[in-house]
């Protein structure tokens, strides 16, 4: 049994003026533990509003999604928020960091509504986490002292620092470098593999999407399947312009 799954999930809203908007028509997807899926769309395709239903942020207008098996009518609002902060690892194309709290300090925050062992070992399992992102040497350091592409790694620090089950990853690479942005690519490959973590990758950038195993296009609130082919070719194409 798949660990995620959407059968003809849609999602629209009504405009002021009475009519109503579509944005999602009819997705359907399948993602296994450990699994690395991307979705590729311009701006305003849809993707963001997907990510959010994948997060259990937001809830589909109709059809189905199952999150480790267990459907989501099935789960209150509150177990769906518990669910969302213990199994999903966000990473937004925002940063999103308390703006005084230091690069320590805003990845131990999801750690103080853990319990147990990774609530006492907090300070280290966050400490840990940013040096494997290479901040290692900032860790009291607050944003407004981080490059950009260093509050990146900070916010994925974040994500990851609990062990999601499932991390959604929303143009993880858009404030690195190339170099550091392979990096960060890798550390999320290896994190889900090692954890038996899903990662989706939802970006526009053809070069992230191809290090994944399946892609999707997103177009129009349509979710089709992209070849691999497609997809290198594309990447090849932005290199090389």
């Amino acid at each position: 049994m798949p660990f995620l799954r959407l059968e003809g999930v849609t999602r629209s809203v009504v405009l002021p003026d009475g009519d109503n908007l579509e944005i999602l028509r009819g997705i359907d997807l399948d993602v296994e533990v450990g699994e690395h899926v991307s979705v590729v769309g311009r701006s305003g395709s849809g993707k963001s509003t997907l990510l959010n239903i994948l997060g259990l942020i937001d809830t589909p207008t109709s059809g189905a999604l199952e999150f480790d098996g267990v459907p989501l009518e099935r789960l209150s609002g509150a177990e769906r928020d518990r669910r969302r902060g213990r199994d999903v690892g966000f990473i937004f194309q925002q940063f999103n960091l308390l703006p005084r709290r230091t690069a320590l300090e805003n990845v131990v925050t999801p750690l103080l509504y853990a319990t147990g062992r990774q609530f006492w070992r907090r300070q280290q399992l966050a400490t840990q986490m940013l040096e494997r992102v290479g901040l290692g040497t900032r860790l009291a350091s607050t944003p407004d002292q981080l490059s950009g592409g260093e509050q990146q790694r900070v916010a994925i620090a974040r994500a990851l620092v609990r062990g999601p089950r499932l991390i959604l990853a929303d143009e993880p690479t858009g404030a690195l470098d190339v170099e550091t942005g392979a990096a960060i690519m890798a550390l999320l490959d290896e994190v889900a593999e090692t954890t038996g973590a899903a990662l989706i990758t939802i970006t526009h950038d053809p070069k992230v999407a191809a290090l994944a195993r399946r892609h999707y296009r997103l177009d129009r609130g349509v979710l089709g399947p992209v070849a691999q082919a497609q997809i290198d070719a594309l990447a090849q194409k932005e290199l090389t312009l």
